[in-house]
């Protein structure tokens, strides 16, 4: 559901631009909303959740589903974690539709979906990984590397359940905003994926506000 935000740029406690394969992390507070701006259109925004005061609660992709029986997040959705509390809220969003079961690139998977060669390439989860080496004080390890959510990012499911990765349907200027219903980690990596037409073949920059 495509609905727009009442905020101003202006009014914006933090605004941080990530390039494409750079990390975002940064704690949210519970009412504080945070905006995802795709820059430049059809980016990829793969994007973790942790509750702040208990890093083994996080988003759960299954209880998404499940409780809004929906794969699909748009404007009104419910982030559920894996203790089934509601984690953040979607208010806005001028996309329309974000992923959450296509998971996030990872070496291995660039070599099963594309070829042995490209196994070296910098996937999401390099991302990730670097940002919890760097940042150990929120106690973050490779076990916590869970479901996340493709903001923005385009794969279809067929009628006999299959995925596909198909164009973006983002574009330059398009955003979704979040409000934060409990203290939240804010884990994304700006997708580096040179091999998926999500983002055109062409990794791009994202910005990332937030308002109290």
């Amino acid at each position: 559901m495509i609905k727009t935000s009442q905020l101003t740029t202006e009014q914006a406690l933090n605004r941080e631009i990530v390039e494409a394969g750079d990390y975002y992390l940064k704690v949210v507070k519970k009412g504080q909303t945070i905006r995802i701006l795709d820059l430049k259109g059809n980016q990829a925004a793969d994007t973790l959740f942790y509750n702040a005061n208990d890093i083994s609660e996080r988003y759960s992709a299954t209880d998404t589903i499940r409780e809004q029986g929906n794969v699909y997040l748009s404007a009104g959705s419910t982030l559920m974690s894996n203790e089934c509390n509601p984690m953040l809220k979607i208010v806005a969003d001028t996309c329309g539709r974000h992923d959450t079961v296509g998971g996030a690139c990872a070496t291995e998977s660039n070599t099963v979906r594309y070829a042995l060669e490209k196994k070296c390439m910098h996937a999401c989860r390099d991302s990730w990984l670097l940002a919890i080496a760097e940042n150990q004080e929120l106690g973050l390890n490779k076990k916590d590397i869970t479901h996340n959510i493709n903001f923005f990012m385009n794969v279809p499911v067929t009628t006999d359940g299959k995925l596909t990765f198909a164009d973006g349907i983002s574009g330059a200027g398009k955003y979704v905003e979040l409000e934060a219903l409990m203290d939240v980690i804010v884990l994304i990596s700006n997708c580096p994926q040179l091999n998926n037409p999500c983002n055109a073949y062409n990794p791009t920059p994202i910005e990332v506000l937030i308002w109290a």
